[in-house]
């Protein structure tokens, strides 16, 4: 009998053998982050992408808890709580963001400064499927601590993010294209979208242009 199943606030996209070696990614951060636990965990995706992990034993509980600190949990809080979900889409009106259910923040809820939802999207590096936290309400906004976040990545050296990949896919990809010694980390924002964090002097559209033949992705700047 399964304790408790937590679906992850990220999704996985890819398919064939893409999606084979994203989900043994998964199983093993999973490992990692509730390996120390006495608890069987069992892994499985959802028809609309997104991860579920079936939790049972006596430590089911506190896993849950670690992994819901980790991930992020699918699904829509109550008036005023924070939530997770995925970048699904974007318009002249707001964001689109997934959680198993669709959740629209509008334009004047987002706090990002000014310009279009789809300037802004390009001015933070929001690439699609994206995990960003909002709070739930009527209207819902973007969490306090996610712009937080993306301010602090424009204040930074510079990144280029990335979806449809694994953290593993993009650091041997920086490598193939000879940029290792260019970057600070690859940081890892969801299960396939990573942000490559470059050094004082590495100028990210060059970085871009240099990776960009290798992966079948979506890569955006930040400056």
């Amino acid at each position: 009998m399964v304790d408790r199943e937590l679906p992850l606030a990220t999704r996985c996209y890819v398919e064939g053998e893409a999606r084979e070696r994203a989900l043994t990614s998964l199983a093993s951060l999973l490992d990692n982050d509730i390996g120390g636990l006495e608890v069987a965990s069992d892994l499985r995706v959802r028809d609309d992408g997104f991860p579920v992990v079936e939790l049972d034993g006596p430590d089911a509980v506190a896993a849950g808890s670690v992994l819901r600190e980790r991930w992020g949990e699918v699904g829509v809080p109550a008036t005023g709580e924070v939530g997770v979900g995925t970048l699904a889409g974007w318009d002249g009106d707001g964001f689109v963001v997934d959680t198993g259910e669709t959740v629209r923040v509008p334009r004047g809820e987002l706090g990002l400064g000014p310009g279009e939802p789809g300037q802004v999207r390009t001015r933070y590096g929001l690439v699609q499927h994206l995990p960003l936290r909002f709070v739930a309400g009527d209207p819902p906004r973007l969490a306090d601590a996610e712009r937080d976040r993306l301010y602090d990545w424009t204040r930074g050296n510079g990144r280029v993010n990335v979806n449809s990949a694994t953290r593993a896919e993009v650091r041997a990809t920086v490598n193939r294209a000879g940029h290792a010694r260019d970057i600070v980390t690859v940081e890892r924002l969801g299960l396939l979208e990573q942000s490559i964090v470059c050094k004082a002097d590495t100028d990210p559209p060059g970085l871009l242009a240099s990776i960009g033949e290798y992966l079948p992705s979506e890569l955006l700047c930040v400056v």
